[in-house]
């Protein structure tokens, strides 16, 4: 599972097995989890947490979708 990004309390990371679905990330804080399709940013499901922490996550996300990508491909390949 590597760590893609880090930010404050929140941690981007990819599952290795997750190679045969669309670029995505996964971010966690504590118990709480979420899922993020990269291309367009959208939120694919989520556990723990709140409205206003989804749209901040959702920001985030949008905010570092070009490096996320990017490590996306690196790790799994083109």
């Amino acid at each position: 599972m590597p760590t893609v990004l880090r930010s404050g309390q929140y941690r981007f990371f990819f599952y290795s097995g997750d190679r045969k679905e669309p670029p995505h990330v996964h971010v966690e804080r504590d118990d709480s989890c979420a899922k993020f399709w990269l291309n367009p940013v959208r939120l694919q499901a989520s556990g723990g947490f709140g409205r206003a922490e989804i749209n901040k996550l959702e920001s985030m996300v949008v905010s570092n979708e070009t490096q996320l990508l990017r490590e996306w491909y690196a790790f799994f390949g083109s």
